[in-house]
């Protein structure tokens, strides 16, 4: 047999083996709640190329691909057991049972090491979270397709409305249609319609709710079977306490998140750092802002390894709705000028916001801003002096384990791609993800590259902290 031939049979065994895994993938996921992973990669609704690209990412860990006819049969023995649900990591354990030599038989080990969650069925709550979106732009756009995505069995986290300023008389489909289709992230990965009597979306079976209310204490969510909601306000237009507090004043939500950096004593938390922050007696929240989740969670992990002396943060960040198309007046310096056209100059929050986070850095950062003439993907430059020195090799290493197995495993990505470029990043569910060919390092000085989709990947980050605080954390194996 040539080699042509050879590669392509070899092809087709993998891709018929990954369309075998599916079935069980969605299984484990509907009947069980068990979200199957592989290295990090959620392997739950996905396709069939997916699911083998996600194998050939092992490479980076493993120096091999790892084969789909290695993990294939770990996941037969997942489903002959009755699990609770968790996170499930098939590459990590099928890479686990291939070290042990001819130890157990597969399907013993898979029980031993699942042992813990083999115990039938179950739901976290004792009925679904109802979450009230305040707000449907970019965030609460994307939010909506990561919740509905997440939705499963329907016992865990339930979107359950979007509170909107009416626009036109069509103003249903219009958001619908905003729903439906991205110019940035693509199309909707499913069938959305409308109820025009209920004034709602329906995606993939679940009814939203399109309220409209010019002011958070004008709505009564009870009026529409929502009650004890955690609603996600996503228009930044209250940042302090007493102005998010006001959605406290309306019927039916219990808690809310900002999608913004908070002010004053509103907790800010960037999830995977502060989560200790989360406790039952706080009803307001910020999950911070986008810079601040993607560099806080390489910030720890470089502190608790180096230590860090001082340094300095600029981020090349994507334009936004806040800036203007061509030059108009805009009240901020600077932001009239034209997105699409310049590279301008404005400040971030960013490095002040990391002491609310990482309390042991404050006032060792500074931090400056860029808006760059792209719509997504933002790119985060530390410049920073260690307490101890190393070399690139080693710093690389370290944050490439911090991102395969450690508890920032879900913040922090790892590429080692000389090609990569800002789009590959859209779509990344990391907070940042290190560009380990571009890492500088002399001495006890070095300079990191962080990429982090500022849509997506933080808005996974909003559903991770909004997860923690329903009690939806799941328990990740093998351990």
């Amino acid at each position: 047999m040539n080699k042509q031939e050879s590669y392509f049979r070899d092809w087709k065994r993998r891709e018929e083996t990954a369309e075998a895994m599916l079935p069980l993938i969605g299984r484990l996921y509907r009947n069980h709640g068990v979200v199957t992973t592989l290295y990090g990669r959620g392997l739950v609704h996905k396709s069939t190329i997916d699911i083998l690209k996600a194998h050939r990412f092992a490479r980076q860990i493993l120096e091999n691909e790892l084969a789909v006819h290695d993990t294939f049969p770990v996941l037969e023995a997942m489903c002959g057991l009755d699990l609770a649900p968790a996170r499930v990591d098939i590459g990590k354990l099928t890479v686990r049972w291939q070290a042990q030599g001819g130890g157990l038989p597969l399907a013993e080990f898979v029980r031993r090491e699942l042992a813990p969650i083999n115990t039938g069925r179950a739901s976290f709550l004792s009925q679904p979270q109802d979450v009230v979106l305040y707000g449907f732009g970019r965030i609460g756009r994307l939010l909506a397709r990561i919740l509905i995505e997440k939705t499963g069995g329907g016992d865990k986290l339930r979107l359950r409305a979007a509170v909107v300023r009416k626009g036109s008389a069509d103003d249903l489909v219009k958001r619908a249609s905003l729903l439906r289709r991205d110019s940035i992230h693509g199309p909707f990965q499913g069938a959305i319609t409308v109820d025009e009597a209920e004034n709602a979306i329906i995606a993939n079976g679940n009814l939203i709710r399109i309220i409209y209310a010019d002011a958070p204490e004008q709505v009564d969510y009870t009026r529409y079977g929502i009650d004890n909601a955690i609603l996600i306000d996503n228009t930044g237009k209250w940042r302090d306490r007493q102005g998010l507090g006001r959605h406290l004043q309306a019927k039916g939500v219990s808690r809310v998140v900002l999608t913004a950096p908070g002010k004053g004593d509103i907790p800010n938390i960037v999830f995977g750092v502060n989560n200790d922050l989360i406790s039952g007696d706080e009803r307001l929240f910020s999950a911070a802002s986008c810079t601040t989740n993607a560099i806080v969670p390489v910030l720890k992990a470089m502190q608790d390894r180096f230590g860090i002396v001082h340094g300095h943060v600029e981020t090349c960040h994507s334009y936004t709705n806040d800036q203007n198309l061509i030059d108009n007046y805009h009240p901020n310096d600077r932001r009239g000028r034209s997105a699409p056209l310049n590279m301008v100059i404005t400040e971030t929050g960013a490095a002040k916001a990391v002491a609310k986070a990482l309390p042991a850095l404050a006032g060792k950062l500074t931090g400056n801003a860029i808006r760059v003439p792209t719509p997504n993907v933002s790119l985060a430059i530390l410049n920073l002096s260690l307490e101890q020195p190393t070399s690139v090799k080693e710093l690389n290493n370290y944050l490439r384990d911090i991102s395969l197995d450690s508890p920032l495993q879900l913040q922090i990505d790892y590429t080692n791609s000389p090609e990569a470029v800002s789009s590959d990043f859209v779509g990344s569910r990391h907070a940042g993800v290190i560009d380990s060919m571009a890492t500088i390092v002399e001495d006890d000085r070095c300079v990191l590259y962080v990429w982090y989709d500022n849509e997506f990947g933080y808005s996974c980050q909003v559903v991770r902290l909004l997860q923690r605080m329903a009690g939806l954390e799941l328990p990740a194996f093998p351990r």
